[in-house]
């Protein structure tokens, strides 16, 4: 079981740390959760020849709730970026949403899966501030931990931003990368129904997936046309726009 797999190399990893990083306890965390999910769906079978089988997944999954409630108790107090997120997302903290959009904006985020999160918050928020951070996260992440679904994210900035050829492209890269079916005639409509231009742009998408799987995507000439400021004196994303803090509700 590939989910209990990764749960013990994790737990064996902090086993000896007294001080472990936000990451690895977030990590423990989501295996856990996944280690649960799938020990629960297991339990449900009954087994009619080996009825002990049944008794023993009832049993573990009873100790992995118990000791994902352990561990979500034990860092309910931690502020650091990654259990923010944790907090923010599996419990609603909108206070644990307001630190992780602070360290953030404060330089303090710099893993790219983390960025990407952040990136997603601000889609329908400030389509600047995503585009700058999928931008950073394309240019900082390896392919293997890549989700595609970070395309259309940034497809959708460029959208709201009018920049809808950008759009096109990555919405294309995504769809070569899914092999979803999907209208060329819509597809078209988001560049005046132009085949020519298409075209191109089709080209762009492959260049882009190329990119990222070679891990050339930071010196590509792809990121240049995605990104003309994707030079070392382009502004941060931190630095160009401050982040809108989120009201606390009840």
């Amino acid at each position: 079981m590939a989910e209990k797999t990764k749960l013990i190399q994790n737990r064996y990893e902090l086993k000896d740390n007294e001080n472990p990083t936000g990451k690895q306890l977030y990590l423990q965390l989501t295996y856990l959760e996944d280690y649960s999910r799938c020990i629960e769906l297991a339990s449900g079978v009954q087994h009619i020849i080996h009825t002990n089988r049944t008794a023993d997944r009832a049993r573990a999954f009873r100790l992995s709730t118990q000791n994902l409630s352990l561990l979500q108790d034990q860092t309910r107090e931690r502020q650091d970026p990654f259990m923010s997120y944790y907090q923010w997302t599996r419990f609603g903290d909108t206070a644990a949403l307001n630190r992780l959009l602070e360290h953030e904006n404060a330089g303090e985020v710099t893993d790219p899966f983390l960025l990407a999160q952040v990136a997603t918050y601000y889609s329908n928020r400030n389509a600047i501030k995503a585009q700058q951070l999928y931008l950073k996260v394309f240019a900082e992440i390896q392919y293997d931990d890549f989700d595609v679904n970070w395309l259309l994210g940034l497809a959708s900035a460029y959208r709201q931003l009018q920049l809808l050829d950008k759009a096109f492209m990555l919405t294309k890269a995504n769809l070569l990368l899914t092999q979803q079916k999907y209208s060329e005639e819509k597809m078209l409509a988001l560049l005046g129904g132009n085949k020519t231009l298409a075209t191109e742009l089709d080209l762009k998408a492959q260049a882009l997936i190329d990119a990222l799987k070679n891990g050339t995507y930071p010196q590509s000439p792809v990121r240049q046309w995605l990104d003309p400021q994707a030079v070392d004196k382009a502004p941060t994303a931190t630095e160009a726009v401050p982040p809108a803090l989120v009201e606390k509700t009840d």
